[in-house]
């Protein structure tokens, strides 16, 4: 069983930066792929970002290329995303994702990002 456990969360006006950082325990970290997915009030859940158990592969939703990095550090058991230029619509609250195949899939509690016009 992995715990996950967001931080970095907060409010921002616009055009600011906020890092986010996920701690997971019980289990082996750099085997998990992991991604960071928010969901704002009314709509569904939806992936941001995303990065392989090595770190060599990332990928990113479109509308946050260019403005959200995702990255790990295996040895501190850790997953980052760096957000700047934040935008109103950033808005929501962001969970940490690991998962494994077949069949393993677990989530954090959620961090809330606010950003302010």
């Amino acid at each position: 069983q992995v715990q996950l456990v967001e931080s970095g969360g907060g409010l921002v006006q616009a055009g600011g930066s906020l890092s986010l950082s996920c701690v997971a325990s019980g289990g082996t970290f750099s085997s998990y792929a992991m991604a960071w997915f928010r969901q704002a009030p009314g709509k569904e859940r939806e992936l941001v970002a995303a990065i392989s158990w090595s770190g060599s592969g990332t990928s990113l939703a479109d509308s946050v290329k260019g403005r959200f990095t995702i990255s790990r550090d295996n040895a501190k058991n850790t997953v980052y995303l760096q957000m700047n230029s934040l935008k109103p619509e950033d808005t929501a609250v962001y969970y940490c994702n690991a998962n494994k195949l077949p069949y393993s899939n677990y989530w954090g509690q959620g961090t809330q990002v606010t950003v302010s016009s």
